[in-house]
């Protein structure tokens, strides 16, 4: 079960540290002055949106605009206090990430239903936001996991008899 935790946490660690940048500086050009950013930024989400076909991205409708504002003001810092829970080992990550997990997931309910709904969704957008799914439910099953470090004691072995006669104390 380490093993499996500490690869999960890698592939978190990665897929959250891509995030720590596209937040701010790509989505936040949807609901931010476009003049806080330089010239070889907007041409990138210019040629994102135009590679994937995201219709989301470039007509920018009220509902995304407000995911948009979620994803800076709650999702980007519990990515970067999840990062550093990673590489710190903090006892406290189940908690972040459990929250960061459903956040994504339920940001992406509505833009699901858009996407699906609307019909104008090419394959390689849904592959796109796929991912993003998929990384909220990674991060919902991280977080209920136990820490690697955490598993040698646990509810079970309180208030057990050790083989000596006497009471465990944790």
């Amino acid at each position: 079960m380490g093993a499996l935790v500490k690869l999960m946490d890698s592939l978190l660690f990665i897929l959250l540290l891509a995030i720590a940048f596209k937040i701010p500086l790509l989505k936040g050009q949807a609901c931010l002055p476009i003049t806080l950013y330089p010239d070889c930024l907007v041409e990138l989400r210019s040629w994102y949106a135009g590679e994937v076909g995201d219709y989301l991205m470039t007509e920018a409708p009220d509902f995304y605009i407000g995911i948009i504002w979620v994803e800076l003001l709650f999702q980007w810092p519990l990515v970067l206090v999840n990062l550093y829970g990673i590489l710190a080992g903090k006892h406290w990550f189940n908690t972040t990430c459990l929250s960061y997990g459903i956040s994504l997931f339920t940001g992406m309910v509505p833009i699901f239903a858009e996407l699906i709904r609307s019909g104008r969704a090419p394959e390689k957008l849904l592959t796109v936001y796929y991912t993003f799914l998929s990384l909220g439910v990674l991060a919902i099953l991280r977080g209920l996991l136990p820490n690697p470090s955490t598993t040698k004691f646990s509810s079970a072995t309180i208030g057990k008899i050790t083989a000596s006669g006497s009471k465990k104390r944790v």
